[in-house]
C-alpha cells in the first residue's frame, strides 16, 4: 500500500466530504526522507575500541596505575564514536540500533568517568548497580534487534552478559567477577569487530559479504523494493502526530 493510500484510507472517514478532503491533503502534503551513511560501523568499532583496554585492566595486561588512560579511551573514542552512532541511527529510522548505541555510549562514559575518578584498583558498589541497569538494557536491546539482525543483537547480548559480570565485581569485590568480565570483554570486541566489518563492506558494496543474520524488516532493508520500506512512514515518529 502507498504512501498515497495510507492518507487517504482513513478509519471513519466515510462521507463524500471528508473523502474528498483527505484525497485534497494527500495531493499536498509530502513526506522527505533523507538518506544518511550507515552508522553502525563506526557504533561497533567504538564498542571494540572501550571492550579491548577494559579487559586489559581487568585480566592484569594493563597496570592498575594506567587505568585513568583506558577511561581516556572510553569517554575519547568510545563514547564519541557510540553517541554519533546513535544520532545517525535516530535519523535513519533505526530506532532500536540508536537506542543500544545510546545506552552503551553513555554506559562507557560513566565507566570512563569513575575509572578516572577513582583510586587504582578501588570497585565502586554505585558503579555496580548502575551496570546492572545497563546490562538490564542491553539484555532488552538485544531481544528487539533479534527480530531483525541477529549478530547485532548477539554482540548487545555479549555486552550486557559483560556488564553483569563487571557489575558483580563492584558488588562483591571478588577476583573472579573481574576475570570473567575480561574474558567476556574479548569475545565482545572479537564479535564487535566482525560486526563492524560486515556493516562496512554491506554499505560500500552495498549488498551483503559477511552475514549479519538480517530477517524480516532487516532482510526487506536491505533487499526489499522503495515501496515495501516506505509503506508504513506516515505512522513513524515524526511523522504521526504523537511519539
Amino acid at each position: 500500500m502507498g504512501i498515497e493510500e495510507r492518507l487517504v484510507d482513513r478509519p471513519g472517514v466515510s462521507t463524500p466530504g471528508e473523502d474528498a478532503a483527505w484525497r485534497s491533503l494527500s495531493e499536498r502534503l509530502v513526506i522527505s526522507l533523507r538518506p544518511v551513511g550507515a552508522p553502525t560501523s563506526i557504533g561497533f568499532f567504538g564498542l571494540a575500541a572501550a571492550s579491548l583496554p577494559f579487559s586489559g585492566l581487568q585480566l592484569g595486561w594493563v597496570r592498575p596505575d594506567e587505568g585513568r588512560q583506558v577511561a581516556l579511551v572510553m569517554i575519547g573514542f568510545a563514547f564519541l564514536a557510540q553517541a554519533l552512532a546513535a544520532v545517525v541511527g535516530l535519523l535513519a529510522r533505526d530506532g532500536t540500533a540508536a537506542t543500544a548505541m545510546a545506552t552503551l555510549a553513555l554506559t562507557w562514559l560513566v565507566v570512563g568517568w569513575v575509572t578516572n575518578t577513582s583510586p587504582p584498583g578501588t570497585t565502586s558498589r554505585a558503579l555496580g548497580l548502575f551496570l546492572i541497569f545497563s546490562g538490564s538494557a542491553m539484555a532488552l536491546n538485544a531481544a528487539t534487534a533479534a527480530l531483525s539482525k541477529l549478530v547485532p543483537a548477539t554482540v548487545f547480548a555479549v555486552a550486557a552478559l559483560r556488564f553483569f559480570s563487571t557489575a558483580g565485581y563492584h558488588l562483591s569485590g571478588a577476583a573472579g567477577w573481574q576475570r570473567a568480565a575480561g574474558v567476556i570483554g574479548l569475545i565482545l570486541f572479537v564479535l564487535a569487530m566482525y560486526a563492524a566489518w560486515a556493516a562496512g563492506l554491506e554499505d560500500a558494496l552495498g549488498r551483503t559479504v559477511l552475514p549479519l543474520g538480517r530477517r524480516g524488516k532487516g532482510r526487506v532493508a536491505v533487499t526489499g523494493s522503495l515501496l515495501e520500506q516506505t509503506g508504513e512512514v506516515v505512522t513513524e515518529p515524526g511523522v504521526r502526530q504523537q511519539l
